[in-house]
């Protein structure tokens, strides 16, 4: 037997506790608990047959999918780590993450067997992911300790070459206890999960806490916004999870104002902070649309508002999970704020990573005083209520007084006109720095760049006021539907602007 906090159990307790109930509905394909857990075993039997043993690691490429579901718990029991690749990057990034982490085998689906070949490039040996020839007769011992990797999660590389964040077995429980002990799930709930798999949010926001708790997941090999919403209504959906994008999509599309939402108890909202406008409008439909944060690094939870006080506290991405702490640290003394006040969120607990994958010096920077520094700029309120207001690279220095883009992005939300928007730092020769707005539009309003300055200055001090506002079909995005705004500062400099 392995470790007590160790994931592999969850499914087989669940197989053998509830085997009937259903663990997974795909595509019109339902499956069981004892489903899973029977493929899972063969699976791990399989690796472990091809030498494949604890601490080696187990690259994939591929969508989200049941086999990939039965992979994770195969490599779960045997102690192996998964590398869960986006089939969204190139050959040559994937090339690179697969040469750090130098896994034993990459096993991609049918569709992205071609990629996987040439960014495996002969160095890695390569197998189809589902295929009946990997699995074995028995099954494998669990083999995994508590702090043994689990997860390789590669973070997106805005700032340089990708890091590898280490997610263990310890880290993987925690998160999921804590994010049930706050927003839990029940055996009778149905998940309906659009997020990749590639991303931490794809496991242990829901899925994962799903499977332990015997709920009904609904996975979607891909995110469209029509069929998400077709699903709420057909398959009684309870809880999903998003990125702000994902509820903005859903929100534009024309089945939104008619579709039944009624079994929707809870949406949660992740990865950036999601516009008051956009929580409003699904707060009419009845839906509370909670605010929360993350970080891979922190396997991702941290901070979680209650569904009691979504509208109270609309815009907050709340307080920290059970067994979470969080503070605020001042940037320039490393001190940390006391009471109400603004600063760098840091985190600690047993969700935070133990580290960087073959990377001392990044995880030496990722650290100070025993806290893990998140880079995010929060504010803090005098009940203990967290909002994030920016990046700490993406604060603006104008005329010495500190802008954060999130401010004036939200500010340009509340415009009926305004879609989505994004806010990026320029030189000014008078005030060192200035804003730049990039602002796409709903389809068929209207506001040009002088309106929408107008609306910022009447609800915003005057050195927060964008200087300009570009009009933009939409904003480039990163696979997991972040805005890329080192593309938009890009193309301010290739225009001369920046």
């Amino acid at each position: 037997m392995g470790g007590q906090l160790t994931l592999a159990r969850w499914l087989r307790d669940r197989a053998r506790t509830t085997p009937r109930r259903v663990a997974i509905e795909f595509l019109g394909r339902t499956l069981t608990y004892a489903d899973v857990d029977l493929r899972a075993a063969r699976l791990a039997a399989g690796l472990r047959r091809r030498g494949i043993r604890r601490g080696d690691r187990v690259a994939s490429l591929t969508a989200t999918s049941p086999e990939h579901v039965a992979l994770f718990f195969a490599c779960a029991r045997l102690g192996v780590c998964l590398q869960p690749l986006s089939w969204r990057l190139a050959a040559p990034e994937l090339r690179y993450q697969l040469g750090d982490a130098e896994p034993a085998l990459l096993l991609a689906s049918a569709e992205h067997e071609a990629l996987a070949a040439e960014a495996a490039a002969g160095r890695v040996e390569l197998a189809r992911l589902g295929d009946p020839a990997l699995d074995a007769d028995g099954d494998a011992d669990d083999a995994a300790e508590d702090d043994d990797p689990l997860l390789l999660v590669y973070t997106s590389g805005t700032t340089g070459r990708p890091k590898g964040a280490v997610l263990t077995h310890a880290n993987c429980f925690w998160t999921n206890l804590s994010f049930d002990r706050a927003s839990g799930l029940a055996g009778d709930d149905v998940v309906l999960q659009v997020l990749p798999q590639f991303h931490v949010g794809g496991w242990n926001v829901q899925p994962l806490l799903a499977w332990w708790k015997g709920a009904t997941v609904v996975l979607e090999p891909s995110f469209d916004p029509g069929r998400a919403l077709a699903l709420i209504e057909q398959r009684r959906v309870t809880t999903m999870m998003g990125v702000p994008a994902t509820y903005l999509f859903m929100a534009q599309h024309q089945r939104f104002p008619t579709a039944d939402l009624s079994s929707l108890r809870l949406a949660v909202v992740g990865g950036a902070p999601m516009p008051e406008r956009l929580l409003q409008t699904w707060h009419e439909r009845g839906v509370a649309v909670v605010q929360g944060y993350g970080l891979t690094e922190a396997a991702p939870n941290v901070l979680c508002l209650p569904p009691e006080d979504a509208v109270r506290k609309l815009g907050y991405a709340g307080k920290p999970y059970p067994h979470v702490d969080v503070a605020l640290r001042a940037p320039d003394t490393g001190a940390l704020v006391r009471g109400p006040g603004r600063g760098e969120l840091v985190v600690r607990g047993p969700n935070v990573f133990p580290g960087y994958w073959r990377n001392p010096e990044a995880t030496a920077a990722a650290f100070a005083g025993g806290w893990l520094l998140t880079g995010d700029v929060a504010e803090r309120d005098e009940e203990g209520c967290y909002r994030i207001v920016g990046r700490l690279k993406d604060m603006v220095i104008s005329g010495g007084e500190n802008v954060y883009p999130a401010e004036i992005e939200s500010v340009l939300h509340d415009h009926p006109a305004v879609a989505e928007a994004a806010v990026v730092g320029v030189p000014d020769e008078r005030w060192g720095e200035a804003c730049a707005a990039f602002v796409a539009l709903h389809p068929g309003a209207a506001a040009d760049a002088a309106a929408l300055i107008e609306h910022c200055r009447a609800r915003l001090a005057r050195f927060k006021v964008p200087r300009e506002v570009h009009l933009v079909d939409a904003l480039p995005r990163s696979p997991m539907n972040k805005v890329l705004k080192e593309e938009l500062r890009a193309r301010l400099e290739r225009e001369g602007v920046a």
